[in-house]
């Protein structure tokens, strides 16, 4: 999987791109990003990429150094891919969407707004997903596009130690897209709280039991 990532910030994806399971991953290969500064793309002085929206407060980005990202990226990989831009009026992020891009993806472009958002022509020309991560604002789309490509790293193949991790978590179609039960670890008993009995019986039908009798 790869993901071109058009924004303002490219810094702002460093300590993303390099912590935890989705730096290991990357590490490894298995999936790529790249990262394109849509300053570069203006033809306007200090790169400016925004100007002032009509009938309404506030600056919207322009769409002509959007284009022109999109175009560079099409025209770099010899072909059209998709393209997402994170959107609080796109449509909200559920787990089950995640695994339907999963599928459907595997090189898109991400566009990341900022200010009032992106001119309405460069959805309606280019831009085949909106996603939503929640109902609020955010100052920019780099940390909702950090959401994205979290979520779908999730399911790339060696990305988790273990694979049966994705098929038994929040949401997922084997708990009924319900939240998952709680989970303990050792040490047995913690501040005169000791864990649930049955999970330490090594029954195993009478721990999966427990485990649909507490899904949230």
């Amino acid at each position: 999987m790869k993901f071109h990532i058009l924004t303002l910030f490219p810094d702002s994806f460093t300590s993303f791109l390099e912590s935890s399971i989705i730096g290991r991953a990357k590490n490894k290969g298995l999936f790529e990003v790249e990262l394109y500064k849509l300053s570069q793309f203006s033809s306007k002085k200090f790169g400016q990429v925004d100007d002032k929206a009509y009938g309404m407060h506030g600056q919207v980005m322009s769409p002509e150094p959007l284009a022109r990202g999109i175009e560079f990226i099409f025209e770099k990989l010899g072909k059209k891919i998709p393209v997402i831009f994170m959107s609080p009026s796109g449509e909200l992020l559920q787990q089950e969407k995640i695994e339907k891009l999963s599928q459907e993806i595997k090189e898109c472009i991400i566009i990341c707004g900022h200010y009032e958002g992106i001119d309405e022509r460069i959805i309606e020309l280019y831009v085949d997903y909106q996603i939503s991560i929640g109902e609020y604002v955010l100052s920019g789309g780099e940390i909702a596009s950090q959401v994205l490509i979290d979520a779908l790293v999730r399911h790339i193949p060696e990305v988790l130690g273990n694979p049966e991790s994705l098929e038994e978590e929040s949401f997922s179609k084997k708990l009924g897209r319900q939240k998952e039960y709680p989970v303990y670890t050792r040490p047995a008993m913690f501040q005169g709280l000791s864990v649930p009995q049955v999970l330490t019986n090594g029954n195993h039908s009478e721990i999966e039991k427990w485990k649909q009798q507490h899904l949230h």
